[in-house]
């Protein structure tokens, strides 16, 4: 089988010839990994796709998750300066008056204002919110740095594109829309957010409305560039930060409308939910997902890879599992071995099972400990 085709019979709930490994890693170990600038890494499609590519074959994964949108061409006329700082890291001074940090080993991120209030927002004005475009959050929406007219501008296409083409068949390459929960906390803050579904429930379901429209658009638009699957980024959605009845009311509805968008455009779909998420399998499941991805063991989160197995196991396809900081990060080689064998005996012999991190990969964890992985699943 070729990678593509290992994934893609996970996928499917089938046995592959062996078990397929797909890990999704942080920014900050692309940059540390690979010695990269971190502002050309933020602004170049190029350096991005090449980045993607260069870590997906050193590990020998079988799958890329490509979770950056593609810059635009002229985003250098819309910078004033990039600012070097003594640890290695940049500033970027956009003309307007904006700037993103962007540090040696972390995740860029861009200097908001002062949030929205809840009562300041029209639903109306809102689509999608990114908070990896350029430039941060818009209101009203517009994507990446000045208006286009059209709400998702063809070079946000750019890094799938490239990384499709350089791939063919060889790797499974997947996209990724944030989900409309996730999309509301950034847009309002997660302390702002999270009392907004106590104090006006109804005006977040109008925003959640719009956010679910906006993420069916966009993920049906990658669909359409040729990816395998789209995965629905809902980090925040676990019992650290809702309960199992508001991931009912203000979660699963609107993740239901952008997976039933992704499936008809002919590709899977899955869900990451980072934390707890022991109580709420088979809502996730009810969302008509294909797959679910995180699944953190204690004590990051409460999922027990057997009990995810016997309980939805049989219907969806389970990828993750191993702890991403006691584990990866803080284990030796030998420890994650360990993990990763019990995790291919718990759920990989039978099929629909991925080998992966639970969540990203940090930027300090060793590359040795990640080569491991596909060790284990080669019998090397």
């Amino acid at each position: 089988m070729t990678s593509k085709e290992r994934v893609l019979t996970a996928m499917g709930l089938g046995i592959p010839d062996r078990v397929p490994v797909m890990c999704q890693l942080s920014i900050g170990h692309y940059l540390v990994q690979l010695g990269l600038d971190p502002a050309e890494y933020w602004i170049e499609s190029e350096v991005i796709s090449e980045a993607f590519i260069e870590m997906a074959r050193r590990y020998h994964f079988d799958g890329i998750l490509i979770n950056l949108p593609g810059r635009s061409p002229d985003a250098r006329d819309h910078m004033e300066s990039i600012e070097c700082n003594a640890d290695g890291g940049r500033v970027i001074h956009y003309r307007d008056g904006g700037r993103c940090n962007c540090p040696p080993d972390d995740l860029p991120m861009h200097v908001e204002g002062p949030k929205l209030s809840l009562a300041e927002i029209d639903p109306d004005k809102l689509y999608y919110e990114d908070p990896h475009c350029l430039g941060g959050l818009k209101y009203p929406f517009y994507y990446d740095l000045q208006p286009t007219g059209e709400a998702f501008p063809e070079f946000i296409f750019t890094i799938i594109d490239t990384v499709l083409a350089r791939v063919g068949d060889e790797l499974s390459v997947h996209g990724e829309v944030f989900s409309p929960f996730t999309q509301l906390m950034e847009r309002l803050g997660y302390e702002a957010g999270l009392m907004g579904l106590l104090e006006d429930p109804g005006k977040c379901k109008a925003m959640l409305a719009r956010f679910a429209a906006g993420a069916a658009d966009l993920a049906t638009r990658q669909a359409a560039r040729g990816v395998d699957a789209v995965l629905i980024s809902s980090a925040f959605a676990g019992g650290g930060f809702i309960s199992r009845a508001m991931y009912e009311e203000f979660v699963l509805p609107y993740e239901a409308i952008v997976v039933k968008a992704i499936k008809a455009a002919g590709v899977q779909a899955y869900t990451h939910t980072c934390g707890a998420i022991g109580d709420r399998l088979e809502l996730m499941e009810q969302t008509g997902i294909d797959g679910i991805d995180t699944m953190d063991p204690p004590p990051l989160g409460d999922t027990d890879l057997a009990d995810a197995k016997a309980r939805v196991g049989s219907r969806l396809f389970l990828k993750g599992n191993i702890d991403s900081v006691n584990v990866l990060l803080r284990g030796g080689a030998e420890a994650v071995r360990r993990s990763a064998m019990e995790k291919v005996a718990v759920a990989g012999l039978d099929g629909g099972y991925i080998l992966s991190s639970a969540c990203s990969v940090a930027p300090r964890v060793p590359a040795e400990n990640l080569a491991v992985l596909y060790e284990v699943v080669t019998g090397r």
